[in-house]
């Protein structure tokens, strides 16, 4: 029997080691790049015959004392079956890159630490479809020789993606095809997952929520509803999309919400999540098993 409880109390600390060994965290750190553009994507309504004008806002935070020289061109912006953005793939729904005109010209240079303007002008003929035009103003920088942290010279490349709905015969739909929560980890944080596919002719907006309580209580102790996740899906796509909970505990038991609207369409999922490693299974199977011998043994010290 004290061989028994040695057994036990030796295991119980190492048990303990364990635990203390899993509160490390590992940070990574990733340099900004050397151009920015403000906004990254814009969504406008315009009617055939009209003329809009629109402005994208680059910023050259390089101060090496150098200035920045770019060039601008206007690209057909599409997304293939794997959701993949495509810049140089003609299709009728990016024809609005021919209705695209460059107010300040192909070039420029933009001086360090200062910003500009690169306007364009969208003349709409009379002919056009109604429905979703796609198009990408793409800004190309030349770093300049021997700048911060550079030995040679490298090109940067940056797109503001133009999502047009040009008025007329335009129909919103589309399916939500899948909603899930993985109900069962081992490891990792919780997910839900869920796929969209839009049906109809213009590019609509899916919207992602995730709300996570503990098991026996109502208080929630995750929500991103006041800033919920969104994602454009463009017009006969399938689009898949997750979204996590980045601070999951290694281990715990809770309820989860998660629901996905797309085009008045809305798909909700409610489920018990568990979240236990491997090396709690073992642990827990390990007290359960030693408790039973101590049982056993136990019993028989008794019938002696």
């Amino acid at each position: 029997m004290k061989t028994f409880r040695r057994f036990l109390g030796s295991a119980i600390m190492v048990f303990g080691l364990i635990l203390l060994g899993c509160g490390g965290s590992n940070t990574a750190y990733a340099e900004g790049l050397s151009l920015t553009m403000s906004p990254m994507k814009q969504k406008i309504v315009v009617n055939p015959g009209d003329s809009y004008v629109g402005s994208v806002t680059i910023f050259n935070p390089v101060s090496n004392g150098k200035d920045l020289e770019y060039t601008v061109s206007v690209e057909p912006f599409y997304v293939d079956e794997n959701y993949n953005s495509v810049f140089n793939e003609r299709t009728s729904q990016n024809q609005i890159v021919d209705w695209i005109t460059l107010n300040n010209g192909n070039y420029g240079t933009v001086a360090m630490n200062e910003s500009q303007d690169i306007n364009y002008t969208i003349n709409v003929p009379e002919w056009a479809p109604g429905g979703g035009q796609y198009a990408a103003i793409i800004v190309t920088a030349k770093t300049p020789e021997g700048g911060a942290g550079m030995t040679i010279s490298e090109r940067q490349a940056i797109a503001h993606i133009v999502f047009a709905e040009v008025a007329g015969e335009t129909y919103r739909q589309g399916e939500i095809l899948d909603a899930s929560v993985n109900g069962f980890l081992l490891s990792g944080k919780i997910t839900a997952s869920s796929t969209i596919k839009n049906t109809g002719n213009v590019h609509g907006t899916a919207t992602y929520k995730m709300q996570i309580y503990p098991l026996f209580s109502d208080e929630e102790i995750y929500t991103n509803e006041e800033d919920p996740e969104t994602r454009i899906i463009v017009p006969d796509r399938t689009f898949y999309n997750e979204i996590t909970w980045d601070k999951t505990p290694i281990a715990g038991i809770f309820n989860v919400v998660y629901s996905v609207e797309f085009e008045g369409v809305t798909a909700e999922v409610s489920k018990m999540v568990i979240v236990c490693p491997v090396w709690l299974m073992f642990a827990v199977l390990f007290a359960v098993v030693a408790i039973i011998i101590w049982l056993i043994l136990k019993r028989r010290l008794r019938r002696r």
